[in-house]
């Protein structure tokens, strides 16, 4: 566990029981007499990519007239317009890309006509046009999370994660001639190998941290409602006594973290066991039917995972195309596909605004826990770069023009407190190379990328 000049290697795991805990950051990992800054304590970058579906009332004309999402003013100290206002304190952390447009989403044949809900998600990562089929021969692109794991990912026990809110059965056909895959995932590892993403907090919880024994372990360890931190007590307190002060502090703080998340899955699975009438029926026992609880549970476990360098990259989908559901902590009680059609009327586009806010206000939430979470020479906000939007543009007519994007975070040395309006008809795609070669990966083209924008 120890090597030379005494310090603790980054890649230590605490195993027992089934269990297998990396540990977080110390400085105890740095050797002797080094400076922090001359060593691995200057992580590699982590990438979060997130999608929302329906667009943003913030592109309809209203919208624009109106700064749902759009920022008046360019450039640095930029005015936060209503979807992003909850973002506000978090200023010196927000990019904020604007007028660019995703046209891969668009019909490129008669046949394709009205199937934008069934290809969209895709292409958000990809931004290449998918091939109409219902059969397994899908083609599509290789995603930019997968573009960045493929190239500083190997290195981690696990090169990504994928993540999600509401699944979508892959087999056969969702729409229009197109496979359900499209629907069901952001993530592709290469034009044909689009990855499945987790819906269950708890499966979720165990890639992270429960492969340290077999099987039967894990199923004891769950029957008995034992923590995975219950079979590793030993190997802490022996890691522990050689610990400085901070260091013992900051692995107590982690391990409180992971502990917590487990009593959280603990309790939604007592509760969905417990005979009570479900909201979601068909959902495994670890989901909650909180929409707000179950996208919550899946920040910490990846801002978790990010600091224990399980892994660098995730892929977050927090709504599935054509999903109606409600959003009861919103105050709003229209369904979500219902209300995206909102038919343009101003009064519709507003209160879509309204429900925009909400998914952006959970934000805030995410990134307190980044920015709380000391990470080599600053803390993991300062390491990551968060890429969120959508694939659609206004919803109503299912347009793919000036989709929103939100980076977050300050990976691949962005500074934040900046709003970039693009020329009219610049390729998302363009967004998505400059965020891989600012990750350091040196890509030429991805989709149908012209160039690299100026961040």
């Amino acid at each position: 566990m120890f090597i030379t000049k005494k310090h603790l290697s980054r890649r230590t795991f605490l195993q027992g029981m089934g269990a297998a805990v990396a540990l977080p950051f110390l400085e105890s990992m740095v050797p002797a007499q080094t400076p922090l800054r001359n060593t691995a304590a200057s992580p590699r970058h982590r990438l979060a990519c997130i999608e929302m579906v329906h667009g943003n009332a913030g592109s309809t004309q209203e919208g624009i007239d109106k700064n749902y999402w759009m920022p008046a003013t360019e450039g640095s100290n930029f005015d936060f317009t209503m979807i992003l206002k909850p973002l506000e304190p978090y200023r010196d952390y927000i990019t904020v890309v604007t007028q660019t447009d995703l046209e891969p989403c668009e019909a490129f044949r008669p046949a394709e006509e009205g199937a934008d809900h069934f290809r969209a998600s895709a292409v958000f990562l990809t931004a290449a046009h998918p091939k109409q089929t219902e059969g397994s021969d899908v083609v599509a692109g290789t995603s930019i999370d997968q573009i960045y794991a493929q190239k500083f990912g190997q290195d981690t026990p696990m090169p990504s994660m994928q993540l999600c809110i509401e699944n979508v059965d892959t087999a056969g056909s969702c729409g229009f001639n197109y496979s359900c895959v499209y629907s069901g995932t952001i993530s592709w590892a290469s034009p044909t190998d689009p990855l499945p993403m987790t819906i269950d907090p708890r499966q979720a919880f165990e890639n992270l941290f429960g492969d340290g024994g077999s099987a039967e372990d894990r199923a004891k360890r769950q029957k008995a409602n034992r923590s995975i931190l219950d079979g590793i007590s030993r190997e802490v307190a022996r890691v522990q006594k050689d610990l400085g002060a901070k260091d013992r502090n900051r692995l107590n703080n982690y391990l409180d973290s992971v502990r917590e998340i487990e009593r959280r899955i603990q309790k939604i699975e007592a509760y969905n066991a417990s005979g009570v009438k479900r909201e979601l029926p068909a959902a495994p026992i670890g989901v909650p039917d909180s929409w707000e609880e179950h996208v919550k549970l899946m920040f910490d476990l990846q801002a978790l995972a990010f600091a224990s360098e399980v892994t660098r990259v995730s892929a977050f989908k927090m709504s599935r195309d054509t999903s109606n559901r409600v959003f009861p902590e919103s105050g709003i009680k229209t369904p979500f596909h219902t209300m995206s059609h909102h038919g343009s009327t101003p009064s519709k586009v507003l209160e879509y605004a309204r429900l925009n806010t909400y998914h952006a206000g959970l934000f805030p939430y995410f990134l307190d826990k980044l920015k709380n979470t000391p990470d080599g020479d600053g803390n993991l906000l300062d390491h990551t770069l968060i890429y969120y939007g959508s694939p659609m543009g206004d919803s109503n007519v299912h347009a793919h023009k000036r989709v929103p994007v939100l980076l977050m975070g300050k990976g691949g040395g962005l500074k934040g407190n900046y709003h970039l309006k693009c020329a009219d008809r610049t390729p998302n795609a363009n967004v998505l190379l400059t965020i891989v070669n600012k990750l350091g990966v040196g890509h030429r083209q991805i989709g149908d990328s012209t160039g690299e924008i100026a961040l």
